[in-house]
């Protein structure tokens, strides 16, 4: 079935009300993306950046009057004229497409593939993860995924309890599991990532070995292995936090980080951890520390 999209052109200061205007005519999904160039990689706890100039498209069913919905986002705006809309039919097909190319079966160490839906695992007698990332971060194709996969696929994990904090896909989480760890607990603040993370779990035949949960929902647990691939300002501030809630001797791993932020974050894990030499991957960084 082909869908119909509506792109406008805008700036940050109207994207909330043209993405009201856009689900009021009736769109499925609105999403922002940026039009200038403009990255965004830190942003505050609870916070939601968005970019200074923005596309803000809306997915629309095939059977829209796409007409009375370009009316009706007219209407909610206060126009007579939108100026920078762009409207396009997409089909199934290209949405596939566009899935493939970009996310294949991926090896990360000497045991661990990845392999998304619709995909033959190139080594059958291999660790093969099954993935469908869903609305959530994690697929292994970003270098700080890569990071922590592979320290995951070098460690030795039978009978360990993981904590995955930002567990986004769950890959991190499944990941371990499938690699020997008998229980994994997974934290996000996004609901819609505690779902891809159950639903990747159920696709590897290891949700019983899995909970979920927002950071307020984390009971009293202290893990043998705790990873968190987030960004350098969240991760300052969970230091007490990850502290807490990894046994002493267990295994700290954070990535998320970019390489100049790496020392300023491992400083503030040392007063807990014993850390070791930082490992990069393009600009990215990977951290490891033991509980003291």
């Amino acid at each position: 079935m082909p869908w119909i999209q509506l792109t406008l052109q805008t700036d940050s200061k109207q994207f909330e009300q043209i993405e009201d205007a856009m689900m009021t005519a009736g769109a499925l999904s609105v999403t922002a993306s940026d039009n200038a160039d403009q990255p965004i990689l830190e942003p505050a706890p609870g916070e939601t950046p968005i970019w200074d100039k923005v596309c803000v498209t809306g997915l629309f069913e095939e059977d829209t009057d796409i007409d009375t919905a370009i009316s009706t986002i007219k209407h909610s705006l206060g126009v007579n004229d939108l100026p920078t809309l762009q409207k396009s039919i997409l089909e199934d097909q290209e949405w596939t497409r566009a899935w493939m190319e970009h996310f294949k079966p991926m090896p990360f160490g000497k045991r661990l593939w990845v392999c998304p839906d619709g995909f033959t695992p190139p080594e059958p007698e291999a660790i093969n993860m099954r993935l469908d990332p869903g609305l959530a971060f994690g697929t292994g194709t970003h270098p700080t995924t890569a990071l922590c996969l592979e320290w995951l696929d070098s460690q030795a994990l039978e009978n360990t309890r993981v904590l995955d904090y930002g567990c986004g896909s769950g890959i991190l989480a499944i990941a371990a599991l499938l690699l020997g760890a008998r229980s994994a607990y997974c934290v996000d603040n996004d609901p819609q990532a505690l779902t891809a993370t159950i639903d990747n779990a159920v696709k590897n035949e290891v949700e019983t070995q899995v909970k979920t949960g927002l950071p307020d929902d984390l009971p009293a647990m202290q893990a043998d292995i705790c990873v968190a691939n987030i960004l350098a300002g969240p991760l300052k501030l969970l230091a007490p936090t990850l502290a807490q809630h990894t046994r002493p001797g267990g295994k700290l791993i954070l990535s998320g980080i970019l390489h100049d932020q790496a020392e300023d974050v491992r400083q503030h894990y040392q007063q807990w951890f014993d850390m070791s030499k930082a490992v990069f991957k393009e600009d990215w960084t990977r951290l490891q520390g033991v509980r003291k």
